[in-house]
C-alpha cells in the first residue's frame, strides 16, 4: 500500500496536469448541450439535470459539454494542503501556493457589487433551497478561500493576501449576518433566509479571525452571537441537524465536522471556552455516530452508505485538530488505512467520488474529492510528525 506522502504526491500531480482544473458533482448546468435546450428555462429540470450528473456513475459530462475549471473553492483547499507541506518540499509547496492565490485575487466576485472580497462557484446551482448563479458569492466558498489566503500570506509575509482575507469583514457584515425570529446567524447566500448551521458557524469563525485582526469589535460581538444561535439548537445527543428547513433534518459527518471544527476556532479565539460543553457533547457524538471499528466513516448518522473521501478528509482533520484525545490519533490511523485500502485506486491515480452499497462511481471531482484528500491526508501527516517530533 502507498504511503499518505506518496500519495499526496500523485494527488498533487495529477491535479498539476490539469492546470487545477477539474469537474464538480455540482457543475451540470455548465453544459453548453443543455444550456441551448428549452429545458434550461425551467427551475425543476434544471434541478434534475444536476442530480442526474452528481449520482451518475459514469462521467457524461465530455459528451455534454461541461468544461474542466477552477473551482475556487477547490484551489482554497490545495493551498490549505500546500501549507502543510515541511521540509525539502516547503518552498516549492509555497511557490505554488502563491501561484494559485494570485488566481484567487482575480476569481473574486464583482467588489463594487458585494463591497468586499468574495467568492463563489463557477456554476449556476440549483438546490430545493434556493438558485445560484455562477458567480454569485456563497459563505462555504468565502470562508474556505479566506483562510487560504490569511494562512499564506502570514506563512510568506504577503500582505496583498491578508488584505483580501481582511476585505471579506466587509462582505460578511455587510450581506451575510442577519437574524430568524429574532435569534442572530449568517446566511449561506446572500438575500436567502436559509439558517444553514455549518455555513453560519464557519463565517462565525472566519468573520471572529477577522475581526481580531482588524479590532473590530462588533463584527466578533456578531460572530459569538451567531455560534450562540447554533450551540442553541444543538440537540441533546450532541448532534445538529443540517439546518432549519423541512427537508434539512439529516445529520451527516462531514457537516458536523465542519460545525466542530468552526466552533472550536470560535470558543479559542473569541468566546473563552463559553462553548466548550457544546464541544465536547458535539465530539463525543462525531466519535460515537460516524467510525465503524475497521475505520471506516460514514456518511450519514444512520448509514453507512455512501462511502464518501470528502467525508474521510474532514474526520481525520476533526478528529485531530478539534478532538485531539489519544483515541482520536488511534481512530485517525484506522481512517488512513482503510481509505488508501478502499476508496484510493492507485490504478487510476486518484480517490474515488463515493462507493454505494452496489456500485462505485468513480467520476474524478476536483473540488469535492482530490482537493480534499490532498488536504486531510496532509493535516493527518502534520499531526502525526508533531506527536512523534
Amino acid at each position: 500500500m502507498a504511503t499518505t506522502s506518496e500519495v499526496r504526491k500523485v494527488l498533487l500531480d495529477k491535479a498539476r496536469e490539469h492546470d487545477f482544473r477539474g469537474y464538480d458533482p455540482f457543475d451540470g448546468l455548465n453544459s453548453r448541450v443543455f444550456a441551448s435546450s428549452a429545458l434550461a428555462r425551467h427551475r425543476i429540470a434544471r434541478l434534475a439535470w444536476i442530480q442526474f450528473f452528481k449520482r451518475s456513475p459514469l462521467n457524461f459530462r465530455p459528451v455534454a459539454g461541461v468544461p474542466r475549471m477552477r473551482n475556487p473553492k477547490g484551489i482554497a483547499l490545495f493551498i490549505l494542503g500546500l501549507l502543510e507541506e515541511s521540509g525539502s518540499n516547503a518552498s516549492d509547496a509555497l511557490a505554488l501556493a502563491c501561484e494559485l492565490a494570485d488566481w484567487l485575487l482575480l476569481a473574486r466576485c464583482d467588489r463594487t457589487q458585494w463591497g468586499g472580497s468574495a467568492w463563489g462557484y463557477h456554476f449556476d446551482w440549483e438546490a430545493r433551497a434556493f438558485s445560484v448563479k455562477a458567480g454569485k458569492p456563497n459563505a462555504i466558498t468565502t470562508c474556505y478561500v479566506v483562510r487560504s489566503l490569511l494562512a499564506l500570506g502570514k506563512a510568506t509575509g504577503k500582505q496583498e493576501y491578508v488584505r483580501a482575507a481582511m476585505d471579506a469583514g466587509r462582505f460578511i457584515d455587510t450581506h451575510l449576518f442577519s437574524q430568524q425570529a429574532g435569534a442572530p446567524y449568517f446566511r449561506y447566500i446572500p438575500g436567502e433566509p436559509t439558517l444553514v448551521h455549518n455555513a453560519s458557524l464557519w463565517v462565525a469563525a472566519v468573520a471572529g479571525t477577522v475581526a481580531l485582526e482588524a479590532g473590530s469589535h462588533r463584527l466578533a460581538e456578531r460572530a459569538v452571537s451567531a455560534a450562540r444561535t447554533s450551540v442553541a439548537m444543538q440537540r441533546e445527543d450532541g448532534s445538529w441537524a443540517y439546518g432549519t428547513r423541512g427537508h434539512h433534518g439529516f445529520v451527516d459527518c462531514f457537516h458536523t465536522g465542519y460545525n466542530l471544527e468552526a466552533l472550536d476556532i470560535i470558543d479559542n479565539q473569541l468566546a473563552g471556552g463559553e462553548f466548550e460543553a457544546a464541544r465536547h457533547a458535539g465530539m463525543e457524538y462525531f466519535r460515537e455516530a460516524f467510525f465503524e471499528p475497521n475505520g471506516a466513516v460514514k456518511y450519514y448518522n444512520d448509514s453507512l452508505w455512501p462511502l464518501d473521501t470528502h467525508s474521510v478528509a474532514q474526520a481525520l482533520i476533526t478528529l485531530l485538530r478539534v478532538g485531539r484525545l489519544e483515541q482520536d490519533f488511534s481512530m485517525a490511523g484506522r481512517v488512513v488505512d482503510w481509505a488508501l485500502g478502499s476508496l484510493y485506486e492507485a490504478n487510476l491515480q486518484r480517490f474515488v467520488y463515493q462507493r454505494q452499497r452496489w456500485y462505485t462511481n468513480r467520476v474524478d471531482y476536483l473540488r469535492w474529492t482530490q482537493a480534499w484528500a490532498y488536504y486531510g491526508l496532509g493535516v493527518y501527516e502534520t499531526e502525526c510528525a508533531k506527536r512523534t517530533a
